[in-house]
């Protein structure tokens, strides 16, 4: 049995061509598992019923259960979801005034080895398959009323996207298009620690989405560091790849900085960071660090957090300090890892 949503992803057209039915029922179906949030092949009246009967045959609509379901006080859920061979990812809704965000995994685990967060605690386990990507669109949809749809998407929960690109291209290519969810490519950030090849690739792409590339220190010795895979790449390399990137897609580039107690929070720092910034066309995201529990780190003092931005600001960087939502369901920025229920 496969997984309708690596058919939708890719290959649906082909499919029904073989079996001589018109394209158009390929948008039937993609409105049915879209639009109207059908869990099963039986609830598409307006197909044929043999064709409903040889999709049940041969695809599931979910391959993922819910192990666990948790929510916050301040609107965030999140869902632990159990995959067909044992391994567990988490996916997280967001509600902001009308916004509703979704934060999606693309890895079950990570090998990126950033010593601060709860994702690559365990290491990769393997690439989600584009249908895996889009279950959990589907899955946080299933959260919000009929009259509510999803705004916004960021790809930056387990995993590293662009390690996976090739699964995840067709998943967003999925979101965005009008007989899917219909977000706009404006409204899609994929995030990433700096792969350079792959960011060529999705320069390459002509893709219209949001890069957010996650930095975390102003220089090389700290980043090899806190990012060890930057050992293999270099910050001077990562940002060239940025700003190929922007020349191409005409997108302000995102750069992300996790602002970790005593280590990537001095005055020095927020100067070399400034440095290193300035002239590009950028937004600087500050997160004060979400603490992860068994690991060491802690969020800096709210005072060192005002003198690290006063320094940013005074340097003409266009930086904003992100809003913590979802930490008490370890939900927030790093939290995400493949846990158990309890």
């Amino acid at each position: 049995m496969r997984h309708v949503l690596d058919l939708a992803a890719a290959g649906l057209a082909d499919w029904l061509a073989e079996r001589g039915l018109p394209a158009f029922r390929g948008r039937q179906i993609r409105q049915w598992l879209f639009e109207k949030r059908a869990a099963e092949f039986r609830a598409m009246t307006d197909l044929p019923a043999r064709l409903r009967e040889e999709l049940a045959a041969e695809f599931h609509v979910w391959t993922t259960q819910i192990a666990r379901h948790s929510q916050a006080d301040d609107g965030t859920e999140k869902l632990l979801l159990q995959l067909p061979d044992g391994g567990r990812i988490e996916c997280v809704l967001l509600r902001d005034g009308t916004r509703r965000s979704i934060c999606l995994s693309t890895q079950v685990g990570c090998g990126m080895g950033c010593v601060f967060c709860a994702s690559g605690l365990d290491g990769v386990v393997r690439n989600l398959t584009s249908g895996e990507i889009v279950e959990q669109m589907l899955r946080l949809q299933q959260l919000l009323p009929p009259e509510e749809r999803l705004s916004h998407i960021v790809v930056m929960g387990m995993g590293e996207p662009l390690a996976n690109l090739d699964r995840l291209l067709p998943a967003l290519d999925l979101a965005h298009r009008p007989d899917g969810l219909g977000i706009s490519a404006r409204r899609i950030t994929i995030s990433t620690v700096g792969l350079p090849p792959a960011m060529d690739r999705l320069t390459q792409s002509k893709c219209q989405y949001h890069l957010a590339v996650s930095l975390h220190a102003p220089n090389d010795a700290l980043r090899n560091q806190l990012v060890p895979v930057n050992k293999k790449i270099g910050l001077r390399q990562v940002l060239e790849a940025a700003d190929r990137y922007f020349e191409a897609s005409g997108r302000r580039l995102t750069f992300e900085y996790v602002l970790l107690a005593g280590l990537n929070d001095q005055p020095a720092q927020a100067r070399e960071l400034a440095a290193l910034l300035r002239g590009r066309p950028a937004l600087l995201n500050v997160i004060p660090y979400n603490p992860v529990t068994g690991l060491p780190y802690q969020t800096p003092s709210p005072p060192a957090q005002k003198r690290f931005r006063e320094i940013l600001e005074h340097a003409g960087i266009n930086v904003q300090f992100r809003e913590r939502k979802g930490d008490k369901i370890s939900a927030a920025c790093g939290q995400l890892r493949r846990v158990s229920p309890g």
